[in-house]
């Protein structure tokens, strides 16, 4: 259990894409240090269910249904969140995903492949673009103006070690990721002179949902890239959702990391550390 941060409490966070396995543990950790939190999801019912978590254990969290695409749809969240919790401190972007026609089958080119590169589609493209960019983009835009208003506001993005080097078979992901910490940089100059800081955190390889088909087979034993995976992870493992909390915790804490803006974090087990040799 992590220690409590006194000053935390009573701050209101919004957390887009919150029903995720990284963000809801983001989600309950905040809920649990007297964070209000306001899970935004496409879906609901899925963002119900982590709030409901959240109040079951004494927190207080609301869930509301919102596309982080759609603008009109963020602006009636904003409403939504400050009718019930009169201000906002903290968002966190964690919308996100990868589209399959955005994917190559194979790590290099191949005549035989099942799908090339010459077999991706911009539509596949353009959703992974906007599901994990201007998703974050438009929230960071919409929610602004409120966090504007509050001490010590912060907004965390969400990137990942493909943003630092490229992983194979996923084009549209890397290049949307590097776009994420070049846009925390870029923002975090914007607003430098306001008091809102943003930063971003760059998970090294967990098991989700979204990814799990990737790395698991039928019988649950690693896949020939989770070995790959893992063999390049000086930790020799996953991350488990709970090794992100601190990080999380001391970035949006402004009596710990008051100074701190601009940076993207990894928490990677070493993974970027490592030559491979």
């Amino acid at each position: 259990m992590f220690p409590v941060h006194e000053n935390l409490e009573g701050k209101v966070a919004v957390i887009t894409g919150g029903s995720g396995v990284l963000c809801s543990a983001m989600a309950k950790e905040l809920g649990r240090q007297k964070v209000k939190v306001a899970i935004l999801n496409r879906t609901l019912e899925n963002g119900q269910k982590v709030a409901d978590e959240i109040n079951k254990a004494n927190g207080e969290a609301i869930a509301i249904g919102a596309n982080v695409l759609e603008e009109d749809a963020l602006l009636e969240a904003k409403q939504e969140v400050l009718s019930k919790f009169c201000k906002i401190d903290i968002l966190i972007n964690g919308a996100g995903g990868n589209h399959e026609d955005a994917i190559t089958s194979e790590e290099k080119h191949s005549q035989d492949a099942k799908k090339s590169f010459f077999d991706l589609k911009d539509e596949g493209f353009t959703s992974v673009f906007d599901r994990n960019f201007k998703g974050s983009f438009l929230a960071a835009k919409v929610f602004g103006e409120a966090l504007l208003e509050q001490q010590g506001s912060s907004i965390i993005n969400i990137s990942s070690m493909s943003a630092y080097a490229p992983m194979t078979k996923v084009p549209a992901y890397s290049a949307a990721k590097a776009a994420i910490n070049n846009f925390t940089m870029w923002l975090s100059v914007h607003f430098a002179n306001t008091g809102l800081r943003v930063n971003a955190i760059a998970p090294g390889f967990f098991l989700t949902t979204q990814n799990r088909d990737l790395l698991l087979d039928k019988e649950g034993n690693h896949t020939a890239r989770a070995e790959k995976i893992i063999t390049g992870t000086p930790m020799e493992k996953f991350g488990d959702p709970n090794d992100l909390i601190g990080t999380l915790l001391w970035l949006v804490d402004p009596e710990y990391s008051g100074f701190v803006t601009g940076v993207t974090i990894p928490v990677d087990g070493g993974f970027m550390a490592y030559s491979g040799v």
